[in-house]
This record gives C-alpha cells, sequence and structure tokens, in this order.
C-alpha cells in the first residue's frame, strides 16, 4: 500500500498510521514529493517510483490535495484508495469516480487494519450503533 500524508516533521495522522501499519505487518510506502525518508522508511516522490506495484493508497492529506493524489494515483493503476477521514469531500470523491477508482471514505483504517489492538473498542461501539459498515 501506498501512503500520502505522512510528514518531514512526524506530527501528522499519516506518520501513526505509516508507524501502526508496518507494526501490523503491511508493506506501507510513503508517497512524498520531497522527503527521502520518513520515520525511516524511504519515501517515493511519486506512485511510479515506488519499489513494487501497489494495489491501494490511504490519502490522509486536506481535501485540496487529496482530489490530486487519487488523479496521481489512477493515472499509476491503482484502483483502491482509502480516504481517511478529513481527506475526503465531494470533489476528492469525484475524482475517484471520475477516474474509475473505488474509494472508501468516513473510516478509520485502522479499525479495520488487523490486528485491531484498542480499535476493538471502537468496532464494538459501531456495531452497537448500526454504524459499522458491513
Amino acid at each position: 500500500m501506498a501512503l500520502v500524508g505522512a510528514s518531514r516533521t512526524g506530527r501528522k495522522f499519516g506518520n501513526l498510521a505509516l508507524k501502526e501499519l508496518r507494526a501490523k505487518g503491511y508493506r506501507v510506502y510513503p508517497v512524498h514529493p520531497f522527503a527521502t525518508s520518513i520515520d525511516g522508511v524511504s519515501c517515493a516522490h511519486a506512485f511510479e517510483s515506488l519499489p513494487e506495484p501497489v494495489d491501494a493508497v490511504l490519502i490522509t492529506v486536506p481535501p485540496s490535495e487529496a482530489a490530486k493524489a487519487v488523479r496521481q494515483a489512477a493515472a499509476a493503476g491503482i484502483r483502491e484508495v482509502w480516504l481517511q477521514q478529513g481527506a475526503e469531500s465531494p470533489a476528492v470523491l469525484e475524482a475517484c469516480r471520475e477516474t474509475g477508482v473505488t474509494a472508501i471514505s468516513g473510516e478509520c483504517i485502522l479499525m479495520f487494519a488487523s490486528p485491531t489492538s484498542y480499535h476493538k473498542v471502537h468496532q464494538a461501539i459501531w456495531k452497537l450503533l448500526a454504524k459499522y459498515p458491513h
């Protein structure tokens, strides 16, 4: 999986997602236009320069940047996009539809990445409230 939105300062949700997903055994590659590495992980400057093909991208940037990331991912052949809460907007979802990308939005990826750890509590609450996606 590629990840757009980890920062060089380490203070963004993208950094937390990168760390957590890698700790769970996922191969996650940050894509950053300027950084050579983030949190000790080598960065690709574009989707085309990833070390291996990926099936999906996690986008954690604001909507003003997310639509561009969706279009770039689609151009690189990536067909699945996870829009972390805060990255989605009507324009971003429209970019997904226009490019034929399948989008997951409005959900925290860490709630679904196995093993879920403390996110099990979130899952239980959402199931009780009938808000858990099937």
